[in-house]
């Protein structure tokens, strides 16, 4: 034992798990549930999203406000920060997705042209083009610059939970586009959209994958309840978390059968995010862990029974958001 860490382990069954406290806590950047929050690629900025109707950027150092993002009408669903770290995208109840500047808290884009409220956002490499999802049931490809819908990327009639974006396995046939440009600027318009499969998780059950570039539907695999989160964990392996607890590990060259599923509670999952060669996974009951395998498993303590709704990493450093309105960082010890 250890100020911030607890270990128990039986070395004959080479079983061991650890119980991390935060580091720090931050109670005061939010009035009530904190819903989603991401951290900049420099680690030093954070920003989070409540059911206050707030949107703030903050320091993670020590919690201290930067910015107020003031624009959406209601309640802010998602939000995440470009690769540059200087831009946030968010979307909410509104059907709207806003473009911000970090430095100013300026909101120089809007897009529009989904009917309900916008639930997950992916960008494409440096953030030229970005992925929504909506409660409308479709997931929309978008030109930034011109801040215009390039195409529906798909449109499944039922709400689309998350959405995950990643470059895959060359072995995956992702399709290729039978469609000729719409206009002689379309080809400019997608930029790094090759190679890249979407995964789409649903409230009908059903984990969808689709080339990004083609718009191809490349698998469709059931699960056990609605889905509410998906991530790559790799090019070919890719998570999803359903309401009913399960984790579904799937090879998307592969994905009929599951490679396995894992089930440490009945309570939804609700995050899940890659880390090094693991993975977090936070749920309704106010547990997260870290798993690096079934055996070896780090869980972050703090919440009691609140849902822990989002989780972002940094280096050595996680953030946790919860309902409880405490947005917690842990520092993790060497895994």
């Amino acid at each position: 034992m250890t100020k911030k860490c607890i270990t128990v382990s039986c070395p004959g069954q080479n079983i061991s798990g650890k119980f991390l406290s935060p580091y720090t806590s931050f109670s005061r950047v939010h009035l009530k549930n904190v819903t989603c929050l991401d951290i900049s690629s420099g680690g030093a900025l954070g920003v989070s999203t409540s059911t206050d109707q707030s949107m703030k950027i903050w320091q993670t150092s020590n919690g201290e406000i930067r910015r107020v993002l003031e624009g959406h009408v209601h309640d802010v669903y998602c939000c995440k920060f470009f690769p540059s770290g200087k831009v946030v995208l968010s979307g909410g109840i509104d059907a709207r997705v806003k473009i911000w500047s970090v430095d100013d808290g300026s909101c120089p884009v809007t897009l529009k042209g989904h009917k309900g409220g916008i639930l997950d956002l992916a960008i494409v490499d440096r953030g030229r083009n970005i992925v929504t999802c909506s409660r409308d049931g479709t997931a929309r490809l978008w030109d930034c610059g011109q801040a215009a819908s390039i195409a529906i990327v798909n449109n499944s009639c039922v709400p689309i939970n998350a959405i995950a974006l990643g470059a895959v396995d060359n072995t995956v046939n992702l399709g290729s586009p039978n469609e000729a440009p719409t206009c002689s600027f379309a080809g400019d318009r997608e930029i790094g959209t090759e190679g890249k499969m979407l995964i789409l998780a649903r409230e009908d059950k059903m984990l969808e994958g689709v080339s990004l570039h083609s718009r191809d539907s490349v698998f469709i695999f059931e699960g056990s309840d609605a889905l509410n989160c998906c991530t790559f964990i790799s090019s070919v392996d890719i998570l999803a978390g359903a309401q009913d607890g399960n984790i579904f590990h799937l090879d998307v060259r592969n994905p009929k059968k599951p490679v396995d599923i894992i089930c440490r509670t009945g309570s939804p999952v609700l995050s899940l995010v890659p880390f090094k060669d693991a993975y977090i996974a936070s749920h309704g009951n106010g547990s997260c862990f870290i798993a690096q395998s079934f055996d070896q498993v780090l869980q972050l303590t703090g919440p009691d029974c609140e849902p822990v709704y989002q989780v972002a990493a940094w280096e050595k450093f996680v953030y946790t958001c919860c309902r409880d309105g405490i947005i917690r960082k842990y520092q993790l010890p060497d895994l």
